[in-house]
């Protein structure tokens, strides 16, 4: 990764979509009763601060609910995993993606370099912009995306799948890009 402007952002995984079998997932919105607990994240960043969220409309809507009125911008760049549309099961799903997080790469999923590359273009991109105006720099994304690129830079515990694994919908992910550190905020 390039140099960054910015010491800390703040990673979030969007809240519990409104799941729906007959449409790709990127596609899904974000759950009615899932904006309080999106708006509940609001206590854990320090306003004013950058907001850009994939486009998706899960993650775009839980970033807009804990901005409140401040902007927020999209960007694909930090869009989830690309995938075929097919529905997994619960059990199906979670598999898949514990593989992937791991390392693998099921057949028609986006290669974990291609992730690495947009997620950390992203990064710096919207890193610079955030410092240049001293605010905190708040991704609004998904749960495998950034999970790659983290463990492309640095050590998740207890492993990159077991840390998915623990991602919760919303959760909070602090990323120091200077010491190379990483907690999750809300548990």
């Amino acid at each position: 990764m390039t140099a960054v402007a910015g010491e800390r952002l703040i990673l979030v995984r969007h809240a519990m979509p409104a799941v729906d079998p007959s449409v790709p997932a990127s596609e899904w919105p974000l759950a009615w009763d899932s904006r309080v607990a999106s708006r509940l994240l609001r206590l854990h960043v320090s306003h004013p601060a950058y907001y850009v969220a994939s486009t998706e409309p899960k993650a775009a809507q839980t970033m807009q609910e804990i901005a409140g009125a401040q902007r927020v911008a999209t960007d694909p760049d930090l869009s989830e995993v690309h995938r075929p549309h097919y529905w997994f099961s619960d059990e199906e799903y979670r598999a898949a993606a514990l593989a992937y997080a791991g390392g693998a790469c099921p057949e028609g999923w986006e290669p974990h370099s291609a992730v690495i590359s947009r997620f950390d273009a992203a990064v710096v991109r919207h890193a610079a912009a955030a410092a240049a105006q001293g605010r905190t720099l708040v991704l609004g994304t998904h749960g495998l995306a950034p999970t790659v690129w983290m463990a492309s830079r640095y050590e998740l515990s207890p492993d990159p799948a077991g840390f998915w694994s623990e991602l919760r919908f919303p959760d909070l992910v602090e990323v120091d890009l200077v010491g190379a550190r990483v907690r999750c905020l809300t548990h």
